[in-house]
């Protein structure tokens, strides 16, 4: 049985090759890629290498190679269609029957394809054309050089029925352009006309960089400024994004993929030497397209323009990405300053600044708490208890239930300290007596505590910087962990990403790298006596078995801060609501407490 090749790509993009590969096999991350023992051989030490970047697995020692389908089919010895269908069901999609009139669906496909095709070719050489130099003309004012040009194979539709009548000399029946929708039908007994008319031309490729379909920019005052080809068999926008397969190569060697709003600003990227960048098709983020992009890279960079239809596409693309949140997969947004695309600032700033914005994205975290933030008041308790019930109610949207425990815990714990720097009305502090009843921490005690937390997460950092070989055993919790600093946070971010993607690098690469991003003034603080006089452990001279032992101490520590916090929370819930409920949750924080520090607390 066959399948069409769309039906195929959709399932490899819904399904990662990790996945599939990790019911079988014990995988470590390296880099980009995951390594393990070969399920073909037997071996004892690893050359087994799967990369989902890149859509297949490789077996150094017996020379296997193939993708989630092959790999079904050697490991379990099935047939290629029933790989298929126990794939197709795990991606949730259902199955082509194998018809006569699914075949004559597929070579319709190629028809049509063949046409889109000719037309990408026809607009790329009216662009050259006398009749494209208005069109050539405004790409290069916008500061586009021939290679840009011809790598997103731009192109000029003509005034007039010119690729119709291209169309037709080269026998493509008049039905098929329209189902293409390179023609619009005549209405009215009128004959059919092009559907692209005097606009600059943006193919639409597949992931495999095939043309599907085109935007079109209008050059005049008329229509609307996009125009975008409506859905055909061969193009379903929501499942597509602009430019994936000019970008792939470099988002995956880099391991970071930009998503701008449309695309000139691609293209801007583009010539400024930033190549790894799509964009959506007119609409917000589907679940297709971020799962896409998740192959690429597990945090994708939403960098949309700094006015308020960006901040918009923003908080959709949150609101859509938070039931599909899983560990290590994610989004980070990079804020533009106001009334600006990239386009702009590169022009007025030039590339580092735009990279500088890139490199600074902030985690969909911080979006999520500036939303719930945004326009309220909490100057009384029910304001404040609105707040606190938006924002669990926010995490509860997370399906994966570590995930939305981190982020409960976060959002709790932002809440929490928001109240504490905010002044509000007087509360009756009276509660009834109970055995060892809490006493509230004073503002000076809880300060010292925060102290403390910032304190170690710097520990933490500072032993990961001067030890990278640290990453494979610190990653996860480090990654995981709330940071307060937003500066310190960013560095954390950036130096583990770079980790992953250099993972032989040393300390003197990894602070010259991040040196370079802008992160020298917090370099400079962190690789210092402030930190060495507390933990002698993170510098650069100290043995790797001390580092490791001393960030596992430290990494406890910050555990039990948590805890600590959640005791006091707890105690000042008892003190405003004295309810046994409320006694309820404070003993058993309490016990969970008294029992860390008996297993070896500070």
């Amino acid at each position: 049985m066959s399948f069409p090749p769309e039906f195929l790509d959709e399932i490899r993009t819904r399904v990662s090759v990790s996945s599939v590969v990790a019911r079988s096999v014990k995988l470590q991350r390296r880099g980009r890629e995951f390594i393990g023992l070969s399920p073909f051989t037997s071996e004892k030490t690893p050359s087994f290498t799967v990369s989902d970047q890149k859509g297949f697995y490789h077996c150094f020692s017996s020379g296997e190679h193939g993708d989630i389908f092959t790999f079904l089919m050697k490991t379990q010895s099935l047939p290629f269609p029933e790989a298929v269908e126990q794939l197709a069901e795990e991606a949730g999609l259902e199955v082509p029957k194998a018809t006569p009139q699914e075949a004559r669906r597929a070579e319709r496909r190629t028809t049509l394809q063949d046409a889109v095709e000719l037309a990408c070719q026809f607009y790329e050489q009216k662009l050259r054309s006398p009749e494209g130099r208005k069109a050539y003309e405004y790409l290069r004012d916008r500061g586009l050089s021939d290679d840009v040009i011809k790598t997103y194979r731009l192109g000029y539709a003509p005034n007039g029925n010119s690729l119709k009548s291209k169309l037709s000399r080269d026998s493509i029946a008049e039905e098929v352009a329209i189902e293409a929708r390179l023609l619009s039908p005549g209405q009215d007994g009128r004959s059919s006309f092009d559907f692209f008319r005097d606009r600059v031309m943006f193919p639409i490729c597949d992931a495999r960089g095939r043309p599907v379909a085109f935007g079109g920019r209008v050059l005049g005052d008329g229509g609307p400024k996009y125009l975008n080809s409506p859905e055909t068999p061969l193009f379903r926008k929501g499942q597509l994004v602009y430019a994936f397969s000019q970008a792939r190569k470099e988002a995956s060697d880099k391991v970071e993929i930009i998503v701008a709003e449309g695309y000139m600003d691609v293209i801007a990227l583009a010539q400024a030497g930033i190549t790894n960048a799509v964009a959506p098709l007119g609409t917000a983020l589907t679940e297709t397209q971020i799962a896409l992009l998740w192959r690429i890279a597990p945090e994708p960079i939403l960098c949309f323009d700094g006015d308020a239809a960006g901040r918009q596409a923003a908080l959709r693309a949150a609101d859509r990405c938070l039931p599909m949140l899983e560990p290590g997969r994610s989004l980070r947004f990079a804020l533009l300053p106001a009334g600006q695309d990239p386009d702009d600032l590169i022009k007025s700033d030039g590339r580092e600044a735009m990279r500088n914005v890139l490199d600074t994205a902030i985690p969909l975290s911080d979006i999520v708490w500036r939303r719930l933030l945004e326009g309220r008041r909490i100057d009384t308790p029910e304001r404040r208890a609105a707040l606190e019930k938006d924002a669990d109610d926010l995490s509860r949207m997370i399906s994966d239930n570590s995930v939305q425990t981190q982020y409960r815990r976060l959002m709790r714990d932002r809440v929490f300290d928001l109240f504490r720097s905010q002044p509000g009305p007087a509360v009756n502090r009276a509660a009834p007596r109970r055995d060892k009843a809490p006493a509230m921490v004073q503002p000076e005690t809880k300060s010292r505590q925060l102290d403390a937390t910032g304190l170690r997460q710097r520990i933490l950092l500072a032993t990961l910087i001067a030890h990278p070989d640290l990453l494979d055993h610190v990653e996860e919790r480090l990654g995981a962990m709330p940071f307060a600093d937003s500066r310190l946070d960013s560095l954390r971010q950036s130096a583990l990403m770079h980790l992953s993607q250099s993972p032989n690098l040393e300390f003197e690469g990894l602070k010259t790298h991040l040196a370079g991003l802008g992160f020298a003034d917090e370099l400079k603080k962190l690789l210092s006596s402030e930190v060495y006089v507390h933990a002698g452990f993170a510098r650069p001279n100290a043995e790797l078995q001390d580092a490791t032992s001393g960030w596992d101490h430290t990494f406890s520590l910050c555990q039990r801060d948590d805890l600590e916090a959640d005791v006091r929370r707890a105690a000042d819930d008892l003190i405003n609501e004295p309810t046994d409920s409320a006694f309820a949750v404070f003993r058993s924080l309490r016990t969970e407490g008294q029992a860390s520090d008996d297993n070896g607390g500070d």
